[in-house]
Formats: C-alpha cells, structure tokens, sequence
C-alpha cells in the first residue's frame, strides 16, 4: 500500500511453455532471471527482481494452476509487459539485438505520439513484450483518431461515468 493506503502493483506472473526458453528470452532482454531454488519447482518457477522492488514471477501453464486453478491460463494473450530502456536508441538497439536472436517481432520500432520510441516482440509463448524509452515531452504529437471516430461511430466513453 502507499502512503494513503491505495494498492501498488508490485508482481506480474507471465505463464509460459517453455520455462528454459522462456528465461533465455528474458535474460537476453537484459533481466536477472533465477529458476526456483527448489529442483522439483525449478522446471515451473522463475523470478525477476525488478528495480523499485516488482517482480515478474515466470511460471509453467502447471505451476500457475497451482496457486490459481480457475484461472484462463492461455499463453500469448492481448496483454503486453513493457519494459523501460534509457533512451530512444537502446529501443532500436535491442530490438535488433532480440530479432538477430530469432525472436519474432511484433511491431518494428517507432516513435510513439505520446514522445517516446517504442517496439514490441514476443516471448517464446507469443506474449507481447514492448521495450519502450522515457518520453520526452518536445516529441509529442496529437494523437490519431480515436477507435472508430474517423468512420463517422459513435464514441464510447473510455471509462464508466462516476
């Protein structure tokens, strides 16, 4: 909890395949990845220490229906994990480096309307994995149209009204 009592996001499991694969993606995207210290569990656990204390917590389709057993455990979903780099070119840089590997790629490197330079690749499951620099505000441009607005539909509200 902050400071006000309001929730931090701290964790993100990823379910996966292919554990071995998988750290090996993660590790060469430049991630400390250790495997579970257990033998038994390290097939199906690995954990990446973040900075500012998130973990990305890496477990097989078996292991995450351990500890959630209702849960859609579908690899490669529409959900995409975004890392920080610290500049424009660490985006192209590592997005070369990662397909050079033989990692597919998502989306080639661009300069986002928002002000920062962003790529997505997918992990050995297919998950989206977008690699992103800071923004620089003197980068931003208007945003394109939203959904459907440019066809004449009729807008949604983004957000249910308060």
């Amino acid at each position: 909890m902050d400071p006000i009592g309001r929730p931090l996001l701290n964790q993100v499991n990823l379910t996966v395949c292919d554990m071995d694969a998988s750290i090996a993606f993660y590790r060469r995207l430049g991630l400390d990845v250790q495997p579970a210290t257990s033998p038994d569990w390290a097939p199906h656990h690995a954990t990446a220490l973040l900075p500012g204390g998130m973990r990305l917590e890496i477990d097989t389709i078996a292991c995450a229906r351990q500890w959630n057993p209702r849960g859609r455990h579908v690899p490669g979903g529409g959900n995409v994990l975004f890392f920080g780099v610290p500049s424009r070119r660490s985006v192209d840089d590592l997005f070369a480096s990662m397909t050079r590997a033989g990692y597919r790629a998502q989306k080639e490197p661009e300069d986002g309307f928002w002000g920062a330079r962003y790529a997505i690749l997918e992990d050995p499951d297919s998950n989206p994995i977008g690699i992103m620099s800071p923004i620089d505000p003197a980068l931003r441009k208007p945003p394109p149209p939203a959904p459907g607005s440019a066809k004449g539909m009729p807008q949604r509200r983004p957000f249910p009204a308060a």
